[in-house]
């Protein structure tokens, strides 16, 4: 086992407060977004106290630090990117492809020439990229279309004539090809009627208690005239309590609003935006892949043994509570990171020992075998799904 040192990303949207108080150590006054820990070629955990990363270790043996099984599923890499995610304003409306899909866009952009560096550049490389997100506090998020009743029941009551067009297609339509209908005309609507929309909804909701409206509110103050606020509308609004999670499959468009928590995620970078962003927009190719089948969100807990079950090849998170006197056995189980988020706990093995305190985390690769958790605290284990 080897401690890490990881990266922060230090993105517009994020808490300049929230990562430093875990971490226990002071703001540098800029936001501090994310922090990374795994593999990623773009910012990738270096060893603590050493000179080199852990990209570089498991290039040097990928065998022997990613094991037989994930090196014969997914190759020389690490399959799955830990994060720490503080946002304190919202992420942009997006959604990630299938592995077909990702596959299909990544050798046609290859195919067209468009340079991999390049900003309008969609697909990155040929992955999926499904993510989990598990809630350190109370944490906000959009996270797939509604039942269209739903957003009928509340929206219609703030009484905006200039959203009647889109309502009527969800009244004809109460179903996936209603809420496509709807999104695509919102979204594609010229940029003066776009604007003219989310200012008729903005002026609906000041002095409105609705809970959409309060969102409206507060996504048309960071993004006035984006027409992802009104687009927010047609999702499901989500209060995460600490220790819920969600689970954010291919085609699911969502945004995470405000909230500090445990994000794991395939090694990948495809995304595609639709909203609340300055960044490239692909409003066709989103729409090409958008799932807009309209259910309720179904929220995770750990079952009893501390895992957040998903369907997803890529990864899998586990969560484990630590108390005096008992101990808390991992076994050997391919690469693995642990992420103490409280208290204080020791991590060992066969081969080594760490110590883990709030924010620190720790590389296992998969010839460490069985490691065993003792002290106080919480712990995350991020592993691969296999």
């Amino acid at each position: 086992m080897q401690l890490l040192d990881n990266p922060i990303r230090p993105y517009a949207w994020g808490s300049p407060t929230a990562i430093p108080r875990l971490l226990g150590v002071p703001p540098t006054g800029e936001p501090q977004a994310e922090l990374w820990m795994g593999a990623h070629p773009g910012s990738p955990s270096l060893l603590l106290g050493r000179e080199h990363s852990l990209l570089d270790l498991i290039s040097a043996d990928p065998e022997g630090e990613l094991g037989p099984e994930s090196l014969q599923e997914f190759g020389p890499r690490l399959p799955f990117l830990l994060k720490l995610l503080a946002a304190q304003d919202p992420l942009s409306l997006q959604a990630h492809p299938d592995p077909d899909q990702a596959r299909e866009g990544f050798d046609r952009e290859n195919a067209e020439g468009v340079p991999l560096d390049a900003p309008h550049r969609n697909y990155k490389d040929a992955d999926a990229k499904p993510e989990l997100i598990c809630a350190l506090t109370p944490f906000e998020a959009l996270v797939g279309f509604r039942p269209p009743e739903q957003t009928l029941e509340a929206v219609t009551g703030f009484g905006v004539e200039e959203l009647e067009p889109l309502l009527a297609q969800l009244r004809e339509e109460p179903n996936a090809q209603g809420l496509r209908a709807a999104f695509t005309m919102l979204m594609t609507a010229p940029a003066e009627r776009q604007q003219a929309v989310v200012d008729a909804v903005l002026a609906a909701c000041e002095g409105n208690d609705h809970p959409d409206a309060d969102l409206a509110r507060r996504l048309g103050q960071k993004y006035p005239g984006d027409p992802g606020v009104v687009a927010a509308l047609l999702l499901n609004h989500v209060q995460l309590s600490p220790g819920e999670a969600l689970y954010l499959p291919a085609g699911n468009l969502h945004a995470y609003v405000q909230g500090v928590g445990v994000e794991i995620l395939a090694n990948s970078d495809n995304v595609l935006r639709g909203g609340l962003t300055a960044k490239h927009i692909d409003l066709p190719e989103l729409l090409r892949i958008l799932d807009f089948t309209p259910r309720a969100t179904e929220v995770l807990l750990a079952d009893e043994e501390g895992v957040y079950d998903t369907p997803a090849k890529e990864f899998r998170l586990s969560r484990f509570e630590v108390t005096g006197g008992t101990e808390v056995t991992i076994e050997p189980d391919g690469p693995q990171i642990l992420l103490c988020v409280e208290g204080h706990v020791a991590a060992r093995s066969e081969l080594g020992k760490v110590d883990l305190t709030p924010g620190r985390s720790a590389w296992v690769g998969a010839t460490e075998g069985q490691v065993t958790l003792a002290g106080e605290g919480t712990v995350f284990r991020a592993g691969s799904g296999l």
